[in-house]
């Protein structure tokens, strides 16, 4: 992968005053074997080099982010890992163009109208003939090496985020949950995620939202993974629910 950095703009929000990095890479998908033009922006606060930075790696959701719809906790995630990293007065968030879990805007509303019909998140995916999860974290994780970013705090509930990083030999040294506030639009979602995929819960001992001080999570330090791949969780459903026919 060849990454290129693209632009760099000064970058003020309701938040703080980012630093923001454009990137595109082309990838190899490790799941479709195509190879596509991917693309990142790079929110950068602060000294991220003192100590380990607090780094959240976030997929676009236009649906959640632009209309603020409810089916989806990703527009609550993305304000909260600014605001958190705002609050610290340091850290790096990473958005990549990866709706839908992978399978793009149109797809996503697809599978929508299926879950609309009964199925959940992960079956509508299968349905349509998509993986469960066709993410691809190279990316992102290429971005922080770039950065020299040695060892990190991360913010995410995802396993499949964590092994991307830690396989590029990038420390995690705590996990700072991603849960946000309870809402039944997406409360089957959530579980879905959390069934299915394997998600985490919040390990944290302050809520990452309330006060000034940062949320303290769990450490990760000493796991050992020998290979990024395919999603583990996502490609361990999707064999199970195939094999059943």
């Amino acid at each position: 992968m060849t990454l290129k950095q693209v632009a760099e703009v000064n970058f003020p929000t309701r938040w703080a005053a980012f630093r923001l990095l454009a990137f595109e890479a082309m990838l190899s998908n490790k799941i479709t074997g195509r190879d596509s033009l991917e693309t990142a922006l790079v929110l950068i606060l602060g000294d991220i080099h003192s100590t380990p930075p607090l780094i959240r790696i976030h997929s676009q959701c236009t649906t959640g982010e632009v209309f603020h719809s409810l089916r989806c906790d990703c527009h609550d995630q993305l304000h909260q890992a600014l605001r958190a990293i705002a609050e610290e007065g340091a850290g790096v968030l990473i958005y990549e163009q990866q709706e839908g879990r992978g399978i793009g805007l149109m797809e996503k509303l697809r599978a929508y109208s299926l879950q609309d019909q009964g199925l959940d998140t992960v079956e509508a995916n299968l349905h349509l003939g998509h993986a469960v999860d066709l993410r691809d974290y190279a990316l992102a994780v290429q971005v922080l090496h770039l950065l020299k970013v040695h060892s990190v705090r991360l913010i995410t509930n995802n396993p499949d985020k964590i092994q991307a990083v830690l396989a590029s030999g990038i420390e995690i040294v705590e996990r700072i949950g991603a849960d946000v506030q309870d809402n039944p639009h997406y409360a089957r979602y959530l579980a879905t995620k959390r069934d299915k995929l394997g998600h985490l819960g919040n390990p944290s001992l302050l809520p990452l939202s309330t006060g000034s001080q940062s949320a303290r999570g769990t450490a990760i330090t000493g796991v050992c993974i020998e290979s990024a791949g395919p999603p583990a969780h996502a490609l361990a459903f999707a064999a199970t629910h195939l094999a059943k026919g």
